[in-house]
């Protein structure tokens, strides 16, 4: 196969790669899936041929994301979509647990928008200030 970048989309390529990898196996310690760390080496390895050595190092044979390229920005952007799927994720979550409180179908995606709602807006003003557990 073969595909032909700008040294610019090959860049933001390699953003892409990367991201997608931190998804897939950031969390997963001794169980990481080894054909996307490959793939990631295996794109990365090509910055040297590239003009963008910087942005590979080589360690123990393999070659990884520099350094340079992990404090590039790129864990900002990472932050920034976890952010965002936190306040998803914890909106509809608590919207569903009220709506299961009050005998309200799961299903009821309108009633579920509208409290989804009224959590994005605490989360906007307040962040998780407000947010209480009992234990």
């Amino acid at each position: 196969m073969q595909i032909e970048l700008t040294e610019k989309e090959f860049r933001r390529l390699l953003d892409m790669v990367y991201i997608g990898n931190w998804i897939l196996n950031s969390c997963r310690e001794n169980d990481r899936f080894a054909i996307y760390d490959d793939l990631e080496e295996k794109m990365f390895a090509l910055c040297r041929e590239h003009g963008m050595a910087s942005l590979v190092q080589r360690w123990e044979g393999h070659d990884y994301p520099s350094q340079a390229f992990q404090e590039g920005g790129i864990h900002e952007a990472i932050a920034d979509y976890e952010d965002a799927v936190f306040y998803d994720i914890l909106a509809e979550e608590l919207a569903r647990r009220d709506m299961d409180e009050e005998q309200i179908s799961q299903y009821d995606d309108r009633e579920l928008s509208e409290r989804m709602e009224v959590y994005f807006d605490e989360f906007e003003k307040n962040g998780i200030d407000n947010v209480k557990i009992d234990l």
